[in-house]
């Protein structure tokens, strides 16, 4: 007798992302705006879902003020990153498509401590290096 594998078909849904690196000039250099996400408390740049209607210039504005505290000038685009990951979507397991967009962001005011509650902590990174 052989058996047979069962292959399930997972669902595939897009998911466009936009964030940025907020940065700042500060005495001992260049200062980055970085997020702490709860639960993993993963530390990471700030960025979340380009709402209907948004363009990803706009979310990443709208992101970075809600995430980190602050209110930026946007520069320019860097990159826009492409992955895939499975997740749940409405109770369904989802097979997404992701793309974030990040762009150069220049701090023009408010504080990190700012930050929404999906956040544990927003803080500023100095880089020594530039």
């Amino acid at each position: 007798m052989s058996e047979r594998t069962q292959t399930v078909k997972i669902k595939t849904s897009e998911q466009v992302s936009a964030g940025g690196v907020a940065f700042r000039a500060s005495d001992s250099g260049y200062e980055i705006a970085i997020i702490s996400v709860n639960p993993s408390r993963r530390w990471q740049l700030p960025k979340g879902i380009v709402d209907e209607g948004e363009t990803p210039e706009i979310a990443a504005l709208r992101e970075v003020r809600e995430e980190a505290g602050i209110e930026t000038h946007l520069l320019e685009p860097i990159e826009t990153i492409e992955y895939w990951y499975v997740g749940d979507k409405n109770g369904e397991r989802v097979r997404f498509h992701k793309f974030v967009h990040f762009f150069l962001l220049k701090y023009r005011a408010g504080d990190v401590g700012d930050h929404d509650s999906e956040v544990a902590e927003a803080r500023w990174l100095i880089n020594y290096g530039v």
